[in-house]
């Protein structure tokens, strides 16, 4: 009697702690600015709670997952029923291009980290906006921080040149680290003088690179010898890794795999909140050669997508697997997508969606 009791009251404990814990209640936890213009500058957004707990909220500390997004919070303890922010500022300044970007918030409510997001596309400034080398990392200015390499066909070298010069009183010699293999990086002239310009030419050669689809490398500027691998060095480097299917002969053609899919769409129906749920997408091979799942491209954090083989046989089945976590969503409708990259001439890039409803 006496054991059970103990067990009794060693789980009422920690449920009545839980109990009088607060609660952190975003009214949103993603936001989209769409398109901004690079040349307007920073941009912000409030994502605004309320603490329906029992106990007063304190926000420890909200981290930004780059040094192109600041956030900013109520710092004071915030009362049950009471309304606090947290605020995202994201600087567009030689980051042209599509961009995703996440702020955890750290507290002492019942979910101790909330992951919010922030995404838009910015547009680049022309030239005429403003000086050609907008874009400073200690004396060296630069033209833009993204390097774009664009599609790139398997086992061709491509090469993008950027533009740098030393706006700085004294001469600076710059080189490139943090290089991947596949990647790189030759400048001229090898010392800048002040006033100086210069050129960094990215050479990519993507026969020796791992990856298919959409790559994203991080190289950092050097200045004479003094490494800072800060956001402010930071240099990022996308393309896409393609296959040239343009150049297959008729018997190839004949003998490629074909993808075939039931469906490209799947409503998962409602889904109780912190629960999981799985969507199955078959992928058939009726073509004569393996078909290859060569990469899935998946930007949903609520989301782990993965294939059950990477690898088809003619004839065989495999399947993509999406599997939905709603623990960190808000209830509310969602449809998301996600690509799967295959050797399969006609349809090396699918796309596929899954919908489902976040119910209490």
């Amino acid at each position: 009697m006496l054991k059970k009791l103990l067990l009794l009251v060693s789980i009422a404990i920690p449920m009545a702690i839980m109990a009088q814990k607060p609660v952190v209640d975003f009214d949103v936890k993603t936001y989209d600015f769409g398109k901004i213009n690079e040349a307007d500058g920073k941009v912000s957004y409030t994502f605004n709670f309320t603490n329906t707990g029992k106990s007063p909220l304190v926000i420890n500390r909200v981290q930004a997952s780059c040094g192109c997004t600041t956030p900013d919070w109520t710092k004071a303890p915030i009362e049950p029923g009471k309304k606090g922010m947290v605020t995202a500022i994201y600087n567009p300044e030689g980051r042209p291009g599509i961009f995703t970007k996440t702020i955890t918030v750290y507290s002492n409510a019942t979910e101790e980290t909330i992951t919010l997001i922030i995404k838009g596309e910015v547009i680049p400034r022309t030239v005429s906006d403003a000086n050609p080398f907008p874009v400073k990392a200690g004396d060296l200015s630069i033209k833009q921080k993204v390097v774009q390499m664009n599609n790139v066909n398997k086992g061709v070298t491509a090469i993008k040149v950027l533009e740098i010069k030393n706006t700085g009183k004294k001469d600076i010699r710059p080189t490139v680290g943090n290089l991947p293999g596949y990647l790189s990086a030759s400048v001229a002239p090898e010392v800048l003088k002040p006033n100086e310009e210069g050129k960094i030419t990215f050479t990519f050669n993507s026969k020796s690179c791992p990856q298919w689809g959409p790559l994203n490398a991080s190289a950092f500027l050097v200045l004479n010898g003094q490494k800072s691998y800060t956001e402010e060095y930071m240099i990022r480097v996308v393309g896409n890794v393609v296959e040239d299917f343009s150049k297959m002969t008729i018997d190839q053609k004949r003998k490629a795999p074909i993808a075939e899919v039931e469906t490209n769409a799947i409503n998962l129906g409602e889904i109780k909140t912190g629960s999981k749920k799985a969507a199955k997408f078959v992928l058939k091979n009726r073509g004569l050669s393996s078909l290859d799942v060569r990469r899935i491209i998946n930007q949903n954090q609520e989301m782990n997508v993965r294939p059950l083989k990477t690898s088809i046989a003619n004839g065989q089945s495999g399947a993509i697997v999406a599997e939905v976590n709603t623990s960190r969503l808000p209830t509310g409708d969602y449809k998301k997508t996600f690509s799967v990259q295959t050797n399969d001439p006609d349809k090396s890039f699918m796309v596929y969606v899954v919908q489902w409803k976040v119910i209490k």
